[in-house]
Parts: structure tokens; C-alpha cells; sequence
């Protein structure tokens, strides 16, 4: 059995598990995950998900890939973001990040790469969009950026009825120093300014919605999300109303909650 929430609550639509430690909020998130995947396997044959990147996602995907009971070779995975032009060889790459993390380990039947350095973008990015499209998707996991961003929806570009179920983006300035500040580059300068990222409604055209945002450094945008306006000035309180989301949390990004 996964570790208890210290708090569960519910903010509008959206329901909140807060854990004493980020060790037991990826235990029990990861648990969450499995579960979906088990049971679309049981009932379909298959699963389908969609997997975030990022430095916050590290515990709960070791404690996922380790599940006990899930076939992966009965599993589809789908990436939902990676920076445009960026070759999978770059340390920085989402692509080299799933292959090592992810796709390397639990070896799953289908293993999709968004090409950020595709000769042609519009063209892989199409294609992308309909391997994505040609059936139902069960689970997306996903983080919520320092500036609130889910995805590479950062606050100018999110569109909550975006049209596009995948877009080109310029990223703004606080998601690019995110980056620095977790150690894929050296400086300001060195990151991508543009990025292929899933759009909202793509992300939330899922079964089910697992929100995983751990550490004290996401703790502000955990705040605007939960407390603030539903506004795409912080893009992950669109969350709240996603009847189909949960929201694991830790000690440390649940810190500056008031309500």
C-alpha cells in the first residue's frame, strides 16, 4: 500500500493529495499511474499515456518503471514537450531523457518521440498529432512549471480552447532560467528559445490526469494554481476543472497554501 496524504482536499473540480515528503508523494502517485495502466490493459488490451520530463518527475517515474504488474509491452507512450531543434544526443533532450529514464527500462510496445530537430517540423509534428489521435489516450502525467506552465504552455502562449492539438512556441524568460537552475545548461543563453509542446486541450483529452509537482521551488506556482484566478496567467489552474485530474503535492510545493 502507498504512504497516506497528511491533507486530501478538493479545490473546485480538482482533487489535492498533499504528502509529508516527496519519497511518499511519488509512491503514491506512481501507484495511481500503474493502476490506469493495469486496468486499460485489462479492459482494452492496451494502454495508452502520455509521460512529462523534468527534473520533479524523477522519483515518481523510478517508483512507475518498477511498478510490479504492468505489462509494458501492452503500453503506448507518448512525450508531451522538447525544444525545437534540439538534436536527442543534447543532455538536455526530453527525448534522451524519456529513452534513458523510461523507455530504456520498461521497454514498452510503442515508443513515440516528438522530433525536435525533424528536417521538417510541421511535417513530424503532423504526423505526431495523428499517431496521438488514432485512439484513445489513458493517462497523462504531468508537472506544473515555476511560471505555472503545463507542458511548454507558458502563461503567453496557453490557450485553454487552444485549436491546435500541437504547436511551436517561444518560451518566455522564468521557464528558460527554470532550465539553468536545474543544470541542463550553463547559462541563460545556451537554452532554446522555441519549443514543440502538446497544447492544453490535447493534455487533457485523457482518461485520467495525474498532476505530479514536488520541491519548494514550484511552490508559488502551486499557490496561483489552487488559489488564484483560472487564467492562463498561470496555466496549471485550468487544472480545477478537470474532474478526471488528482494533484500530488509534497511538503515543501504545498508550503505556501493558505485555504
Amino acid at each position: 500500500m502507498h504512504p497516506s496524504p497528511v491533507k486530501s482536499f478538493k479545490v473546485e473540480q480538482l482533487p489535492v493529495r498533499s504528502f509529508a515528503t516527496l519519497a511518499d508523494m511519488a509512491a503514491a502517485a506512481a501507484e495511481d499511474a500503474a493502476q490506469v495502466l493495469i486496468t486499460a490493459i485489462r479492459q482494452r488490451g492496451q494502454a495508452r499515456a502520455i509521460i512529462a520530463t523534468g527534473n520533479s518527475q524523477d522519483a515518481f517515474l523510478e517508483n512507475l518503471t518498477r511498478y510490479p504488474g504492468i505489462d509494458w509491452s501492452k503500453v503506448e507512450l507518448f512525450h508531451m514537450d522538447e525544444y525545437l531543434g534540439m538534436p536527442m544526443t543534447h543532455r538536455a533532450s526530453f527525448r534522451k531523457y524519456l529513452k534513458e529514464r523510461v523507455f530504456d527500462r520498461v521497454r514498452p510496445g510503442g515508443a513515440h518521440y516528438l522530433e525536435g530537430d525533424a528536417l521538417e517540423p510541421l511535417q513530424a509534428i503532423r504526423a505526431y498529432a495523428a499517431a496521438l489521435a488514432s485512439a484513445p489516450v489513458d493517462l497523462c502525467c504531468l508537472g506544473i512549471g515555476e511560471n505555472g506552465h503545463i507542458a511548454f504552455n507558458d502563461p503567453a502562449v496557453a490557450d485553454f480552447a487552444d485549436p491546435e492539438p500541437i504547436k511551436i512556441v517561444k518560451l518566455d524568460e522564468k521557464c528558460r532560467r527554470q532550465q539553468v537552475g536545474e543544470g541542463h545548461f550553463p547559462n541563460l543563453d545556451a537554452v532554446p528559445t522555441y519549443a514543440i509542446t502538446l497544447t492544453i486541450p490535447t493534455l487533457c483529452k485523457v482518461g485520467r490526469m495525474i498532476a505530479v509537482v514536488p520541491e519548494k521551488r514550484k511552490a508559488e506556482a502551486v499557490k496561483g494554481s489552487l488559489e488564484g484566478p483560472i487564467a492562463t496567467s498561470c496555466p496549471g489552474s485550468w487544472l480545477r476543472r478537470q474532474a478526471h485530474a488528482a494533484l500530488y503535492l509534497d511538503a515543501d510545493s504545498s508550503s505556501l497554501l493558505t485555504k
